[in-house]
């Protein structure tokens, strides 16, 4: 069966079943295992077509995303519009038992008002042609159903389908109108007809609050709610209980007193208080106390809203109360800002009341702080007072807030008080300090440097000199290749004009000491560069030192003990873990600033971002834990408010250049990025379906932890084989050509690129494959070279250097070990052997060609075996990328969590 995703591509139509819930929504797949013959309304005629049935009460998933999936079928997305409409009348208890046409339990959607019944014409009136297509039986006049019958037939199918569960059938000790399983009921019929009679002519409650003598100037009045109901076919009828009882029908029929009765019985489900109305002869009016106001206030009238009955409040009564947290009312404007921001000074936090949008004067504060009864006169009218709103006016001073709080709350406008997000008004100094993130500084091309710095380089350098003059950190994400080691070294020298900012410390990853070394000798000759590297290293107290991330965890206290004007993490997506032993050392090293590179802010998800920017920016995105609660999880869920929220956080500290943007680089030649599939050899697809059969046995027998390592090694071992059958049989001596379609490609490929004079990097995830490669192409006679994680770093540097001279065309590559740094511009081609699970990694290592200096087209070729988990992963990388490239990644499924039917659907081979 395919994906949720993937059958709201295709048509899909609803086969209604009696009783309803045993209807099935058919999508047209043409993969799908049943086949239906229907009247279809787009093509005319009668036709038998193979689809996927899904009953309608596990349907509604799928077509609930389908409505905000641009890629769906018009059909599935008109079916997903159905199910909200649904899914919101369950919500509001709008349901009624009654009995199918075969004498089945059933629920019904219903009683309908004015404004469902309107929203369900509408639906109707759009549905498209493909959702009216029918199943036939051969037999009878062939009409295509009616839009809204249909509709409304669906909407009953979810009504019955949603509310029956076992838990259901405990509660009520019965299987009618609980179980699944249909139950016959004949002899409910006459009951279930009374009942649900006028399905759409119902009667909706509503209450009016009414208080005596609210003239005098304390407020001595009793409250009282009184019942009054509205007809939801037409909105203009509407009467008291009281009179309804009385005999004052304004049209409701005879079941009027019936129908009132059960709307008042669905409104106590909303407020438990409201029982008390069916304990009377009428259910005209409820007494209320102080504390039945304060839950009305405190939101039971927002509950009953919800369930479709309104609270009306008394006009004299006012409701303009409002509350709004305020930072740094009470301080002035910082004088030194890199301490404030740095974490060395509070500012305060409170709660500001405000009535029709008016301030409350401290002295009003006081009278609503000190009220006993949920109304208050203030400003010659009575006002009605919200529960939280006196608390908060009670406890108005908050906790003071640190420098990067106040800003990172001015910045999203909202803050976090007591779990709970709430508006901010930023004081004018604070909002003054926002906008001047937005201001560059007055940078230009400093002194020294012995280049011309680009446009979009020399904006780089003015804003993270903005940033490291405030004491601010700031991460430089600009894709691989656009040059953010010159404009760091800019930044060094722009910082250093003055003599007073100290060196400069970049940790990097070993294979880019020496690329650091010559473009600071090459770009700012004269300024010091140290390599803090090897036996006997010593820092210096100006320029550069150098270091690589193990030396730095290992010498993190001297580090630590030095004083730093500025602390660069390149690459720091190697820190991207803040667990790891190297990303804790890196946050023990002080300095005046700290700037943090990488061309992937995010590789997997929301929590590497928040890595780094804790790192260069502490305190501002909150402890881990919030973080992932107050934002990850809600913008990885596709939340695009909170989305944007977080962009407005971490925009100011984040600058992100393409090399696609418009102007960045326009000398950069194409790119041209190409699918290559592959067809499994006999023995590769032998291995591959006893790999599934015998680990996924064992993984339906496994728990645990015990389960998620057989998950990996089943992945790990299909991917090898889609690789090389020797490579994940780790044969010692094998034979190597005419046992992979991948390395029969690879051979073609390879071939035509040295012919025409060309070069090509090679990448794969697995040095196992790469050192069986490098010994195929050079038993073939092509020149090689491997480089992985274990090469030396000098033997780096001279591998790097003897390429790009033309002495060796075929460069492979570890992915890990070489996807970051090095300079490969010699390359025109970049095949990716095997697929890493991540399309940022990808790209990064693609950059080692496609970078600044590259003059000629740059083909990049992807290897993917047909039918395997490769095509199904690289249907997962394309929407991944997406994600990536906007830098808030949600990052694909935990394969490790998946159920064993969506694992096994993930690993077929097809």
């Amino acid at each position: 069966m395919s994906s949720s995703t993937d059958l709201a591509r295709h048509a899909a139509i609803f086969q209604p079943g009696d009783p309803p819930r045993s209807g099935h929504v058919a999508f047209l797949d043409p993969g799908g295992d049943d086949l239906i013959t229907i009247a279809d309304a787009e093509e005319p005629g009668i036709r038998t077509v193979p689809a996927t049935l899904v009953p309608v009460g596990t349907a509604v998933a799928t077509l609930a995303r389908a409505r905000k999936d641009p890629g769906a079928h018009p059909a599935a997305r008109f079916w997903g519009g159905a199910a909200l409409i649904a899914l919101q009348l369950l919500t509001r208890g709008r349901i009624l038992p009654g009995l199918s046409p075969g004498d089945h339990d059933s629920w019904r959607a219903g009683p309908l008002d004015a404004d469902d019944l309107q929203r369900v014409r509408e639906l109707a009136a759009a549905m498209p042609a493909a959702a009216r297509a029918v199943p036939v039986d051969g037999a009878g006049e062939l009409l295509l159903p009616d839009a809204e019958p249909l509709l409304r037939a669906f909407l009953d199918a979810v009504a019955d389908a949603m509310p029956r569960s076992p838990g259901a059938v405990r509660a009520t000790g019965a299987a009618a109108y609980a179980a699944v399983k249909p139950v016959k009921v004949p002899h409910l019929r006459g009951w279930a007809e009374e009942v649900s009679a006028g399905l759409d002519a119902g009667l909706r409650l509503s209450l009016r609050i009414e208080a005596d003598d609210l003239s005098a100037a304390e407020f001595a009045a009793e409250f009282r709610a009184v019942a009054q109901l509205h007809s939801l076919a037409d909105p203009s009828l509407v009467v008291d209980a009281a009179d309804l009882w009385q005999g004052a029908d304004p049209g409701f029929g005879p079941r009027a007193k019936i129908e009132a009765t059960l709307a008042v019985r669905r409104a106590a489900r909303a407020w438990p208080r409201l029982e008390r109305l069916l304990d009377s002869a009428v259910p005209d009016e409820l007494i209320l106390t102080d504390g039945d106001v304060e839950q009305l206030l405190a939101g039971a009238a927002d509950r009953l809203a919800a369930a479709g009955v309104d609270v009306h409040w008394p006009k004299s009564l006012v409701r303009g109360l409002s509350a709004r947290a305020v930072i740094g009312d009470r301080d002035p404007a910082p004088s030194d800002m890199p301490s404030f921001l740095g974490g060395h000074h509070l500012t305060s936090f409170d709660w500001q009341l405000a009535l029709g949008g008016e301030r409350l004067s401290a002295a009003e504060m006081d009278r609503l702080a000190e009220a006993h009864r949920p109304v208050v006169r203030l400003r010659d009218q009575w006002v009605l007072i919200d529960p939280e709103l006196a608390r908060r006016a009670r406890q108005r001073d908050l906790k003071p807030l640190t420098g990067i709080e106040a800003l990172g709350a001015a910045l999203t406008g909202t803050v976090e008080v007591e779990g709970e997000q709430v508006p901010v008004e930023p004081t004018a100094w604070l909002n003054e300090l926002r906008e001047r993130l937005s201001e560059p500084a007055d940078a230009v091309r400093p002194d020294g440097l012995a280049a011309t710095l680009r446009d979009y380089q020399l904006a780089g350098l003015r804003w993270l000199a903005r940033m490291t003059s405030l004491g601010l950190g700031a991460c430089l994400a600009d894709d691989m290749g656009l040059g953010k080691t010159i404009t760091l070294i800019a930044l060094h020298l722009h910082r250093d004009q003055d003599g007073s900012a100290g060196p400069t410390l970049v940790v990097c990853p070993a294979s880019l000491l020496g690329t650091w070394e010559r473009e600071i000798s090459r770009f700012a000759p004269g300024v010091p560069v140290r390599r803090y590297h090897g036996p006997g290293r010593t820092l210096a107290d100006e320029g550069f030192v150098l270091t690589t991330y193990a030396t730095m965890r290992l010498d993190a206290a001297a580090l630590a003990a030095h004083p730093w004007g500025l602390l660069v993490a390149d690459e720091a997506q190697h820190v991207k873990n803040p667990a790891s032993g190297t990303a804790k050392a890196l946050r023990e090293i002080p300095a005046a600033a700290r700037v943090a590179l990488t061309g992937t802010p995010v590789e997997n998800n929301l929590s590497e971002l928040w890595a780094i920017l804790d790192w260069s920016t502490p305190g501002l995105l909150g402890p881990l834990a919030t973080f992932r609660a107050r934002w990850a999880k809600p913008v990885e869920s596709g939340d695009g408010e909170t989305a944007e929220r977080l962009s407005r956080l971490v925009g100011p500290f984040l600058l992100r250049r393409r090399k696609s943007d418009p102007g960045i680089a326009p000398e950069l030649p194409p790119k041209t990025e190409t699918d290559r599939p592959v067809a499994l050899t006999t023995e590769q697809a032998g291995l591959y379906e006893a790999v599934v059969r015998e680990i996924m046995a064992g993984i339906a027998e496994a728990e645990g932890m015990a389960r998620r390592g057989l998950i990996v090694k089943l992945l790990t071992g299909l991917k090898q084989i889609c690789n090389h059958p020797a490579h994940y049989l780790h044969e010692a001596d094998p034979r190597l050509p005419g046992r992979s379609g991948k390395l029969e490609l690879l051979d073609e490929l390879v071939d035509t690129i040295v012919a025409e004079d060309g070069a090509v990097l090679v990448f794969t995830q697995y040095v196992a494959m790469a050192r069986l490669l490098d010994r195929h192409l050079t038993g073939r006679g092509v020149a090689t070279q491997l480089l992985h994680g274990g090469t030396p770093v000098a033997r780096r540097e001279e591998m790097v250097q003897r390429f790009q001279d033309g002495s060796a065309p075929v460069f492979l590559l570890s992915l890990k070990a070489a996807g970051t740094g090095l300079n490969l511009t010699r390359a025109d081609h970049v095949i990716h052997y095997d697929r890493w699970w991540n399309p940022a990694v990808e790209d990064q290592a693609t950059d080692r060609a496609y970078r600044i200096g590259q003059t000629k087209p740059v083909q990049v070729h992807r290897l993917i075996a047909e039918g395997t988990i490769e095509d199904r992963i690289a249907q997962m990388l394309t929407a991944k990328r997406s994600l990536a490239d906007a830098v808030l990644s949600s990052g694909e499924a935990a394969f490790t969590e998946l159920t064993d039917a969506e694992l096994a659907a993930l690993v077929e081979l097809r």
